[in-house]
C-alpha cells in the first residue's frame, strides 16, 4: 500500500509541477500576444500574467512539498521540529501566493469595478488570518519543543 501511495503522490506532484510550468507560458505567451496586438491593454496582461506566475509558483511549490515529504523520504517525521519547519514553509509559500494575488486584484478592481473591492479584501484578510494563526502555531509549537527538551535532559 505505501508503494501505491508513493506512486499516487508522484504522479500528482509531476502533473501538478508540468501544469504550472504551463500556467507560466501561458501567461507570459498571452502577455506577449497582447503586447503585439494592443500595447493600450498591456497593463492588465501584465497583472494578469503576475497572478499566472504566482498561482503557477504556489502549485509548484505544493507539488514540490508533496515529492519530498511523501515520495522521497516517505518516512514519519523524527521530531516535532522537523514537522514545524516543514509546515512553516508550505504555508509560508501559499500565504505569499495569496497577499500577491490580493495585490493584484486590488490593482484590477479598482480601475474597472471598485463595488467588487470586497473579493481582494477579504483575500488579504484571509491571508492575514492565515499568518496570525501560523505565529500562534509557531509560538505552541516552540513551547512544546522547549518542554520536551528539558524534560528529556532531565535525569529519571
Amino acid at each position: 500500500m505505501k508503494k501505491v501511495s508513493r506512486a499516487a503522490f508522484g504522479t500528482a506532484s509531476i502533473m501538478l509541477m508540468v501544469l504550472s510550468i504551463g500556467l507560466i507560458f501561458y501567461g507570459v505567451f498571452n502577455l506577449l500576444f497582447t503586447l503585439l496586438t494592443s500595447w493600450h491593454e498591456g497593463r492588465d496582461a501584465l497583472l494578469l500574467a503576475i497572478s499566472y506566475v504566482v498561482i503557477a509558483i504556489a502549485v509548484f511549490d505544493v507539488a514540490k512539498y508533496f515529492m519530498e515529504e511523501e515520495v522521497i523520504q516517505s518516512r514519519v517525521k523524527v521530531s516535532p521540529l522537523e514537522a514545524r519547519l516543514s509546515l512553516t514553509k508550505f504555508i509560508t509559500t501559499i500565504i505569499i501566493a495569496v497577499f500577491i494575488e490580493g495585490l493584484v486584484a486590488v490593482f484590477e478592481v479598482s480601475k474597472e469595478n471598485i463595488q467588487q473591492i470586497f473579493y481582494p479584501i477579504g483575500l488579504l484578510v484571509t491571508a492575514t488570518v492565515v499568518v496570525l494563526s501560523l505565529a500562534v502555531y509557531q509560538r505552541i509549537s516552540v513551547d512544546t519543543e522547549n518542554q520536551e527538551s528539558r524534560s528529556s535532559v532531565r535525569p529519571k
